[in-house]
């Protein structure tokens, strides 16, 4: 399960931390148009609470159950000074997919491994099992990190953690050009610390 505590930034809004993903605009990918649009927690808390309570998800993201589950998890990361933006992701304008694009060295994960100023972290959830097995994860995760690195110069990297059991998540990683660097302990979960390097993004 990625980490769901948020850490409160004086003064900031989550998407001002980002640079603002809604603004970041669509880019093109192998399988079509891809857009993060932020979730507005009324119009999507059904799609991606119904997404939560698929067994292939459940089982890593731990969301199952009620939508208030759900809703509350939104809600913590759309908080005023939270450091995380919940995106939904658009493919040829369909949604299919629940993201987390989070400022990792303002996380909890930050206390795991040394972080650099600006990290900024992925969470993917591929939606429906139509959508899955497809191969898309490594390529909207390839694509997200391109829109991370272009859209934040800041950031000279973008990290993930997936749980070390969900090993269609750590190849789609590695497919989108994401280096293995370490196992890390987390609250819940054995984790793979995922990096995907600015100077290396062209090697990989």
């Amino acid at each position: 399960m990625p980490p769901t505590d948020t850490r409160a930034v004086a003064g900031a809004a989550p998407t001002a931390l980002l640079d603002r993903p809604g603004d970041w605009g669509p880019t093109p990918t192998p399988a079509g148009v891809f857009h993060l649009v932020p979730v507005q927690v009324d119009r999507d808390l059904p799609r991606i609470g119904r997404w939560m309570n698929e067994p292939a998800v459940a089982a890593f993201w731990e969301l199952a159950g009620p939508r208030t589950v759900t809703e509350r998890h939104l809600r913590r990361h759309l908080a005023y000074g939270a450091h995380s933006v919940p995106c939904l992701g658009l493919l040829e304008g369909t949604p299919m997919s629940y993201w987390e694009i989070y400022r990792a060295d303002l996380d909890p994960l930050a206390r795991h491994y040394p972080a650099r100023p600006h990290d900024t972290g992925v969470h993917l959830l591929i939606g429906g099992p139509a959508a899955r097995g497809r191969g898309l994860g490594g390529l909207l995760l390839r694509a997200v990190a391109d829109l991370v690195l272009d859209r934040r110069p800041a950031c000279s990297r973008v990290v993930a953690e997936p749980d070390l059991r969900n090993t269609p998540s750590i190849a789609a990683f590695l497919h989108a050009g994401f280096r293995f660097c370490a196992e890390v302990d987390l609250p819940g979960k054995r984790a793979g610390l995922m990096v995907r390097d600015r100077h290396l993004r062209d090697a990989l």
